[in-house]
């Protein structure tokens, strides 16, 4: 099958490395342009892009694909695109807004012809729509999730179901780790609904419990010691690596990597400090959290007693 590709990060990158060992056509791959990452902000190309051109596979890095933002390059992608005469756009956390022509690029498959461009969404849909599900759903304290292969439409993730995986989350799942297994699912999802490309059918999305993912912000990361132990830990999870959970003790701004709440009486005030020795437990809303691996701003990560003894936390300090 001819196909289009269009996605950014290692997701994405696992269904483009499933749709080449199956022997599909990937006649052009979309991505996001490079970035500067790292400490030293070095440009540094997409997961996708560098899989991409291992595989010998055409490589397209536009910065919008909208004729307002930029009317020119943005035609002339999209006539490139369909001048490809693709069967199928697969598209898998992408990062950009697909505009009418680039979602009605491709011939289409399906019993009907009309599935043109289908989505990888990490959700069980339509619950958490949107930039984070992966996230959202660890943050809320979701018992499952899964995987949607759903054809696009203009709306944010609103298209009809194609395939529906579901899945356990751990209750050590991080973000990390629980992209990682619905990555790979939504791989094994895509080949299995090529397979057959013109028995899939479409069904519509329920029309309750639509939730949106609202994309992670930095200014999530600051620990609120109001909340319960329970909710942070969970935060914590979804929030790695990023925007990560962290508080502040004496001017000094302290990372979270790893934590668990603990049953504990409310008998002090929130944000004190109950134990500092192999673990810092600090007083919740509800119970306590026990912080085993910290990191102190421009330091590597340290065992808790470590970070304890190089910032002088001790037993009745208050942390913000």
């Amino acid at each position: 099958m001819k196909i289009i590709f269009a996605g950014t990060p290692d997701f994405a990158a696992e269904a483009l490395r499933a749709l080449a060992e199956n022997g599909h056509d990937i006649a052009l791959v979309l991505t996001q342009p490079d970035r500067p990452s790292g400490r030293g902000m070095k440009l540094t190309p997409s997961p996708v892009k560098v899989l991409a051109e291992s595989l010998g596979i055409p490589v397209e890095t536009p910065a919008t694909l909208s004729l307002k933002r930029d009317p020119e390059g943005a035609a002339a992608m999209h006539e490139k695109l369909r001048a490809i005469n693709a069967d199928l756009l697969v598209v898998a956390a992408y990062g950009l807004i697909l505009p009418e022509p680039v979602l009605n690029c491709a011939k289409g498959i399906g019993r009907k012809g009309d599935i043109k461009a289908i989505n990888i969404h990490a959700s069980l849909l339509p619950r958490w729509r949107g930039a984070a599900p992966i996230a959202r759903a660890i943050e809320a304290g979701d018992a499952e999730t899964g995987v949607t292969l759903m054809k696009m439409e203009l709306g944010l993730d609103t298209g009809p179901m194609v395939l529906v995986e579901r899945m356990k989350i751990a209750d050590d799942d991080t973000h990390l780790s629980l992209t990682e297994k619905l990555a790979r699912i939504g791989a094994q999802l895509l080949i299995k609904a090529l397979e057959k490309p013109g028995d899939l059918e479409c069904t519509p999305q329920p029309e309750e419990g639509v939730l949106y993912a609202e994309k992670l912000l930095k200014s999530e990361s600051r620990i609120d010691w109001n909340e319960s132990a329970k909710v942070l830990a969970r935060r914590m999870r979804a929030f790695t690596p990023f925007p990560g959970l962290q508080f502040e003790f004496e001017n000094n701004q302290v990372k979270v990597w790893a934590a668990d709440a603990l049953d504990w009486p409310a008998d002090k005030a929130p944000g004190t400090v109950l134990k500092a020795d192999d673990a810092l437990l600090v007083q919740c809303g509800e119970n306590a959290l026990s912080m085993t691996i910290l990191q102190r701003a421009g330091k590597p990560r340290m065992p808790a007693h470590s970070a304890i003894q190089s910032l002088g936390i001790r037993p009745g300090d208050t942390l913000q």
